[in-house]
C-alpha cells in the first residue's frame, strides 16, 4: 500500500486536477488570465484580443473549456497571476525563464527579438557584447535575453527602461538613445499604427537578430496552476500552432506583411 507521506508533489496536484474534473464549477469551465497590451500578440482592443489568446482560446476550446483575459500594465499583470488567493491562474504571454514561481506551457508561439536603430545610425554588432558601447531602450518588467539582461544588471550595457515599446521607438528617432530592444512584430504593428512619418522615415530594424523567443503561459505554482497547465498543453497537441499564427496574422494584420 502507498503510503501517504511518499505521495509527491506532483501526484497530489494530478489527484486535484481529477477531482476538478469531475466537479462540474466554474474553475473548471474557465481559465482566468492576465495579460498586457501588447499588439499583435495580446490586447483588450486587438481583433480576438490577439494573437496568442486566440490561439490558447483554440487550444481551450478543443477541451471544452473557455477563456477570459484581462488587461492590466505588465509588472500588475504579473503580480496578479502571482498572488494565489484571486481568480487568476497566470499570465501571458510570456517567455520561458528559470523560476519557481510558474509552471510554463507549452509553447503557443514565437516572438522575434531584435533591435531597432536610426536608419542613419546602424548598430555595428556581431555578439551581444558590441552592443556595450550604446545605449538600449527596455521595457520595465519584459524579459530581454539572458546575456543582454546579465549586462544590463551588471552595469556593463547602458539601458533605460520605459513602461511601454512606443516611448523607446521615440527616444531612438530624437536620438536620446541608440538602439531599442523590441519584438520586431510588435515593432512593425507600431510602425504602421504610428500618427506620424518621423518613426518611418528615421526607423529600421537592425538585420541581426537577437533571438528567435517562444512565447508561453506562465501559470502559478498551483494545484490549480498545474491543472489548467495539463490541459492547456493537451489541447495545444492538437492545433497547428505555427498555422493559425499564420492565418491569425493574415487575416487581421496583412500589411504587416507588405515590403
Amino acid at each position: 500500500m502507498l503510503s501517504v507521506y511518499n505521495v509527491s508533489k506532483f501526484g497530489l496536484y494530478a489527484l486535484f486536477g481529477l477531482l476538478t474534473v469531475m466537479d462540474n464549477s466554474v474553475n473548471a469551465k474557465t481559465l482566468a488570465l492576465t495579460s498586457l497590451e501588447w499588439p499583435p500578440f495580446a490586447g483588450e482592443s486587438l481583433p480576438e484580443q490577439g494573437a496568442s489568446i486566440f490561439i490558447v482560446r483554440e487550444a481551450l476550446a478543443v477541451m471544452g473549456h473557455e477563456l477570459k483575459v484581462d488587461f492590466y500594465p505588465w509588472n500588475r499583470a504579473m503580480r496578479l497571476a502571482e498572488t494565489k488567493s484571486n481568480n487568476y491562474h497566470g499570465y501571458f504571454p510570456e517567455y520561458q525563464y528559470d523560476t519557481p514561481d510558474y509552471l510554463f506551457s507549452a509553447q503557443i508561439g514565437t516572438s522575434p527579438l531584435g533591435l531597432i536603430e536610426r536608419k542613419d545610425n546602424p548598430l555595428i554588432w556581431q555578439q551581444v557584447t558590441d552592443l556595450n558601447r550604446y545605449s538600449l531602450g527596455v521595457v520595465d518588467g519584459y524579459e530581454n535575453t539572458k546575456e543582454l539582461d546579465l549586462m544590463i544588471a551588471n552595469g556593463s550595457q547602458e539601458a533605460e527602461s520605459v513602461t511601454a515599446d512606443i516611448q523607446n521607438l521615440r527616444k531612438v528617432a530624437a536620438k536620446r538613445i541608440d538602439g531599442a530592444v523590441i519584438d520586431l512584430l510588435t515593432f512593425q504593428y507600431l510602425l504602421q499604427n504610428s500618427s506620424g512619418d518621423k518613426l518611418k522615415n528615421s526607423l529600421s530594424a537592425n538585420s541581426k537578430l537577437l533571438e528567435n523567443k517562444g512565447l508561453y503561459v506562465a501559470f502559478n505554482d498551483s494545484p490549480e496552476g498545474l491543472f489548467w497547465r495539463e490541459t492547456l498543453n493537451q489541447g495545444l497537441d492538437n492545433l497547428d500552432i505555427e498555422s493559425l499564427f499564420d492565418q491569425y496574422m493574415k487575416r487581421n494584420f496583412s500589411r504587416l506583411f507588405e515590403p
